[in-house]
């Protein structure tokens, strides 16, 4: 007979698997796969196209081959845990003082550990409504696997009719998330002495216009009236932010080149796609600068992704099973991304709650809280229950 594992041993395993979205993710896809096998449940997966070798999606189903059933979806990448000063090992779930020590316990190896579980439980107790699986890969660097695993399910299981996206939410529903939608700026400048800095394009010094631009449409936006919508986020309004910059080879050369990451938080009801027009009006405006100085300046915009946001509707059967569920009833949206809302764009109703609380994400020495783990397992506990 099998052994049948707790939330809290299936913690322990996943967190063992250091799963930082710039490295594998398939020994823990392969372990997870091969522990639903020890009890009957057959898993597919997808791999990742660009790279097929290197990391893969895991999903699968439990109950009858009907369409109307629920799907847990949680990632299975963590962020780096380089220069942080952990008092632990990160990949080695460590217990103090009631909480659960390690990379990833919290976002989100703790809602796997319970989906992983709770798909074990349906297949011994029995389902009439089907539980289906769904673990992703490089949610961390701009959700892209979400749509993947979304699209690969429609095409290969029965389809569910709710979505749980089990970020950390302390197990209350989010109905609402903004988008994201980010490039990487690469100015091309022209190199000349810093003393006749005029004849010559500092990269630096014309991406700092773009940056600066930021700073002036985050204020604009700040100072207008929300619309219904904007007004449940903080800040109730689309935000642009750049967060990684680099260039120039030294203090007295015009910067030949400068790049930087520039996204954008986009509020639901918004299109991402206005944004983009937007970023690249304003970067021909700085290159038609450039180039009226040295005509071979140029500035190269690349998108690394972009995220629909998850939009609160109406009549969402996954925001009404969570909230019979758990009996939260309070209205909450946030302003990070989740996989929720490809899952939308691909024709679910989906909902996001999990446990623990996203501020302890991404830090040094994250946790769970046993108790957090514990309301996550009688959630899951209810919900085979209404399976059932």
């Amino acid at each position: 007979m099998p052994t049948r594992l707790s939330p809290r041993e299936i913690l322990e395993k996943l967190v063992s698997f250091p799963t930082v979205s710039r490295d594998s993710n398939l020994p823990l896809i392969d372990w997870v796969s091969d522990y639903l096998a020890s009890h009957g449940i057959d898993s597919q997966r997808h791999a990742k196209p660009a790279e097929p070798d290197l990391k893969a999606a895991l999903f699968a189903h439990v109950g009858p081959e009907v369409d109307g059933g629920v799907i847990l979806s949680g990632h299975t990448d963590v962020v780096p845990v380089d220069g942080q000063a952990w008092s632990s090992d990160p990949w080695v779930l460590t217990e103090r003082d009631g909480k659960l020590y390690g990379r990833g316990s919290t976002d989100m190896k703790g809602f796997d550990a319970l989906a992983v579980w709770a798909m074990v439980e349906a297949q011994h107790r029995g389902v009439t409504t089907p539980l289906q699986i769904a673990l992703s890969y490089d949610e961390e660097i701009g959700c892209m696997g979400g749509k993947d695993v979304a699209e690969a399910m429609r095409a290969a299981l029965p389809k569910a009719a709710s979505v749980i996206v089990g970020e950390p939410t302390e197990m209350k529903a989010v109905t609402g998330h903004k988008g994201g939608l980010t490039f990487w700026v690469h100015v091309h400048g022209v190199e000349v002495h810093s003393s006749i800095l005029h004849t010559g394009v500092s990269a630096i010094m014309y991406g700092a216009k773009l940056i600066e631009w930021a700073n002036d449409v985050n204020a604009e936006n700040a100072a207008a009236t929300p619309d219904e919508i904007a007004a449940l986020f903080d800040p109730p309004y689309t935000n642009l932010h750049v967060g990684q910059i680099q260039g120039g080879t030294a203090h007295n050369i015009t910067a030949k080149d400068c790049e930087f990451g520039f996204g954008f938080r986009v509020v639901p009801g918004e299109d991402p796609k206005h944004w983009e027009r937007r970023l690249m009006d304003k970067v021909a405006e700085i290159e038609a600068q450039m180039q009226a100085v040295c005509p071979e300046a140029w500035i190269e915009v690349e998108t690394l992704f972009e995220l629909p946001p998850l939009v609160p509707v109406q009549n969402n059967s996954a925001e009404e099973l969570v909230r019979q569920v758990t009996g939260d009833n309070g209205v909450m949206q946030v302003s990070y991304g989740t996989e929720a809302s490809h899952f939308q764009a691909a024709g679910y109703d989906a909902v996001v709650c999990g446990p623990s609380d996203i501020a302890i994400a991404h830090k040094p020495d994250e946790y769970i809280e046993i108790a957090q783990l514990d309301a996550g397992q009688a959630f899951m506990e209810r919900l085979l229950e209404r399976l059932a």
